[in-house]
């Protein structure tokens, strides 16, 4: 277990597992190099960063100066990260999908004196900005071929191979500086400026402390106790998003875990057969598709293999709820079990790895049927719940205690209140000492006060007194509620639709709703101020082309909406048979089916796949109109 004190930062922790948990010559990282796995050991790493920091020092970087990354999860994202905190920089991670006007300003407005950069396509991107990002002075490629790419004639800002950092010689000078600037550090200096994506307005740069990361990890492992030094983790979610570094790395930084970085999202599947896991950071997203692809597969070919499949997964739903009710399954359920468990769910575990202890899923809500149906298979979904302002945990799951369609319990050390979003009463206030099992409080806005909470917004005092109220507490903008003891989340307050008639409806779980369709990729609610509810409808793309046996030159039609009439019938027999299970102002009266996903692209998506509500709904404003202009069905 990590030795925690009032004096660590983010790099001790790292220091502090060569000192008291690993050997320097046992691995830590885990990279995929040519056609082989390459493991790294913890001496190694720090090897790296010594280097990294002496490269530096050299060139004049001092405490509070900010240093960009633009790179994929990588072995040398954790080199030059521990290596710029240890002199006390500050780490400005960028989003690799973000475009290059906003890269620009991220640039600019943090003071970035220089960008690591991951690949050819991002080291193009930031070449073409450079002439206007005033403080840039060093553009830093990992990769070899950069020397390949014309620079612009003008460009003044000086670019670097990343190679030539990590061959810096780090004398015992040098040694001696860095260690004295890494025991200066107080925690209360800021560790790194995460710009939050956001769904309308300008990016604000959030200033998150070491304070804020370190007690954020102490408090996650002290409610998830099965994590230690023995764990395989495997990273693929953007490190420039505050969830995997916290939960990944910056967890493993202090509890001496390994790191394998996954090489993309495709292969994903294929490096978790590879590396076997014990531990992984997930979106919902990609748990609804593993559910979707299990269902589909074990159904598919229908007779007595599709019967054994929902007969095990029945099964599983029994033998869960009696363990989760605290009652003995039996002799009779725990050999059907044990039967579900050879001829179905080992099948699916095998793909994971076989070695899963959890996944912990954030970002977004998971759907409730979706945690359910891994929790029949065996596989532990744990939730958690928090913001890029709460560094970011606030809430999650505990392991041995779990109730579906929850965030869990809120964390150690922080207060999480519900206030009333129209007398702004605070309806409850919970910690996690005053947890029970069998509370429950009114619905209303999550506000939070404690360890977590940001420093506030860089060099935008207005926004951070918006945000956190004169008594400390910040504003999440998310509505929810305590069920059974534990957070839930219901929805965003900006994304809150109030029908022609004063209704209110709160789209996610509406749309996780609709979302139990196979069929159903992605849903877009829209209805604010209108008499009834439509929606955009992104199909399964697979199952699409499957059912209608269309080449892939359909998705590439210039219409933006598909208007076959049977594929309208196909999908909507389906939401006419999901709208049973709402209310009837909550259910769709009419929708569109666009050929292809919103995208991060077309500015219609966050980095971390959220809806732009007001982009969307301004860009297809006459497509909306049509919906409402059109004769519906009447319930």
């Amino acid at each position: 277990m990590v030795l925690f004190n009032e004096f660590s930062t983010v790099p001790s922790l790292l220091r502090n597992v060569v000192e008291n948990i690993h050997k320097p010559e046992e691995t830590f990282l885990i990279h995929k190099k040519n056609t082989e796995w390459e493991e790294i050991s913890f001496g190694k790493t720090l090897e790296h960063a010594d280097a990294v920091a002496t490269f530096f020092l050299d060139k004049g970087i001092v405490k509070g100066d900010r240093m960009g990354l633009m790179i994929e999860n990588s072995p040398e994202y954790v080199y030059y990260d521990q290596g710029i905190q240890q002199i006390g920089a500050i780490n400005v991670s960028i989003y690799p999908t973000l475009s290059e006007h906003e890269v620009e300003y991220i640039i600019n407005d943090s003071g970035i004196r220089a960008i690591l950069i991951g690949n050819p396509f991002l080291y193009k991107k930031i070449i073409k900005i450079a002439g206007n990002c005033r403080q840039l002075q060093y553009i830093i490629p990992v990769f070899a071929e950069y020397q390949k790419i014309a620079l612009p004639e003008d460009m003044r800002t000086e670019v670097i191979p990343f190679s030539e950092l990590l061959e810096t010689p780090v004398s015992d000078e040098n040694s001696s500086e860095i260690t004295r600037l890494r025991t200066a550090l107080r925690p209360s200096d800021i560790s790194s400026l995460i710009y939050t994506s956001g769904t309308t307005g300008t990016p604000k740069g959030v200033m998150l402390s070491h304070y804020n990361f370190v007690e954020n990890v102490r408090a996650c492992l002290e409610q998830i106790t099965v994590i230690n030094e023995t764990d395989t983790f495997l990273s693929f979610l953007p490190l420039s998003h505050v969830f995997e570094r916290t939960a990944t790395y910056h967890v493993c930084c202090a509890q001496g875990c390994k790191i394998a970085y996954a090489q993309s999202l495709e292969l994903l599947a294929k490096n978790m057969g590879e590396i076997k896991p014990t531990v992984m950071s997930c979106v919902p997203r990609l748990l609804e598709r593993i559910h979707d692809k299990a269902i589909k597969s074990g159904t598919a070919e229908g007779g007595l293999k599709a019967k054994i499949f929902l007969w095990a997964l029945e099964t599983g739903q029994e033998y869960r709820r009696q363990k989760e009710a605290g009652k003995n399954p039996g002799i009779i359920l725990s050999g059907k079990k044990a039967i579900a468990e050879k001829l179905v769910f080992s099948k699916i575990k095998e793909k994971t790895g076989g070695r899963l202890k959890f996944m912990l899923s954030g970002g977004a809500a998971l759907p409730k049927n979706v945690g359910e149906f891994f929790g029949n298979l065996g596989i532990k979904v744990l939730e958690g719940f928090g913001l890029t302002e709460t560094s970011p945990v606030m809430a999650v799951t505990e392991y041995d205690r779990q109730v579906y369609g929850t965030v869990g319990r809120v964390i150690p050390g922080i207060e999480i209140g519900i206030q009333n979003i129209e007398t702004k009463e605070i309806l409850s206030i919970q910690t996690h000492e005053t947890f029970k099992e069998d509370f429950e409080c009114e619905e209303g806005e999550i506000i939070v006060r404690g360890h977590c909470v940001m420093q506030g917004y860089f060099n935008k005092p207005a926004e951070t007194a918006e945000a956190i109220d004169k008594n400390d507490w910040f504003h999440t903008g998310d509505i929810g509620r305590f069920y059974r003891g534990n957070l839930q989340i219901t929805d965003r307050l900006k994304n809150m639709i109030v029908n022609a008639y004063g209704k209110n409806v709160y789209p996610t779980p509406v749309e996780n709703i609709y979302l139990k369709s196979l069929k159903i990729d992605q849903l877009f609610l829209i209805g604010d101020k209108r008499e009834y509810l439509t929606a955009f409808i992104i199909p399964n793309k697979e199952n699409l082309q499957e059912e209608f046996k269309l080449p892939e030159s359909f998705f590439q039609k210039p219409e933006l909406f598909i208007e076959d009439k049977e594929i309208v019938e196909w999908i909507g027999k389906d939401i006419k048979k999901l709208s049973n299970d709402l209310a009837k102002f909550e259910r769709i009266k009419n929708f569109k089916i666009k050929r292809n996903p919103f995208s991060i692209e077309d500015g219609e998506m966050t980095p971390t796949l959220k809806a732009k509500r007001k982009v969307i709904e301004k860009k297809y404003a006459a497509n909306i109109d049509e919906m409402y202009t059109e004769s519906v069905e009447a319930d």
